[in-house]
């Protein structure tokens, strides 16, 4: 079984925007600067990788030059590198942000729906 949270997040404010999920805005709170100081986190290493991708000083030989290129390809190259991963979960945390702050907004609106047909039963 992969990891599919990516996919999950996006499901998750998908939800949110169109309506499907509310939250209350005062007990959301808490996660949602959790959520804030983890992406704040993840961007700041974003910021710094691009120095893990200066080749380091292995050696003048093949081996040497080979490794010290496979570093720089694992650090910032395409694919499963470090920058990557970073930029795959910093999209994860910014999708749960604009999905808790969608829920929060829909709160309210879903709360009156749900007590509209009790109203004019008195």
């Amino acid at each position: 079984m992969g990891n599919n949270s990516s996919a999950d997040a996006a499901a998750f404010k998908n939800a949110a925007v169109n309506g499907q999920v509310g939250i209350d805005p005062d007990a959301a709170q808490t996660v949602l600067k959790k959520i804030r100081t983890g992406r704040d986190a993840i961007e700041a290493l974003l910021n710094s990788a691009g120095t893990l991708a200066q080749p380091p000083k292995l050696g003048a030989n093949p081996v040497g030059k080979a490794m010290a290129t496979k570093f720089v390809q694992r650090a910032d190259g395409g694919g499963d590198s470090y920058s990557s991963a970073l930029q795959n979960l910093l999209s994860q945390y910014q999708a749960a942000e604009e999905g808790i702050v969608a829920a929060m907004a829909r709160y309210h609106e879903i709360d009156q729906s749900a007590a509209d047909p009790f109203r004019n039963k008195a």
